[in-house]
């Protein structure tokens, strides 16, 4: 048997690209969004409706905000494993953690697509 010892994220490579490209593609949308509000001279709130209705703005609000939940789930796992020693509390941050994402997950599809 092999006994491993559950301390680090161990993740290296994977981890820090995860965390890079998830961070260009939410870069990439705030600027779409900057240039919105900077090129629509007083983009009204009718204007707003008509951008956020059309399907592939959703599909890019989507992507952009799964994005934003990796990006945030592994910076926060990594916290929990480099600074929580007591192995119940790791795997407690951890669930609620992963509770938290998926709850905000749903809400976004319930926002962004109008179901649920």
């Amino acid at each position: 048997m092999v006994n491993r010892h559950v301390v680090g994220a161990h993740y290296g490579l994977r981890d820090w690209l995860v965390q890079r490209v998830t961070a260009v593609i939410m870069l990439a949308y705030t600027l779409g969004v900057v240039a919105f509000i900077l090129f629509a001279n007083g983009a009204s709130f009718e204007a707003w409706q008509a951008l956020f209705a059309s399907t592939w703005v959703k599909i890019v609000t989507t992507i952009t905000i799964i994005a934003l939940l990796w990006h945030a789930w592994v910076g926060v796992r990594d916290i929990w494993m480099d600074y929580i020693q007591h192995i119940g509390v790791k795997l407690t941050m951890h669930v609620l953690t992963l509770l938290w994402l998926l709850a905000s997950l749903i809400y976004m599809v319930k926002v962004v697509w109008g179901v649920l």
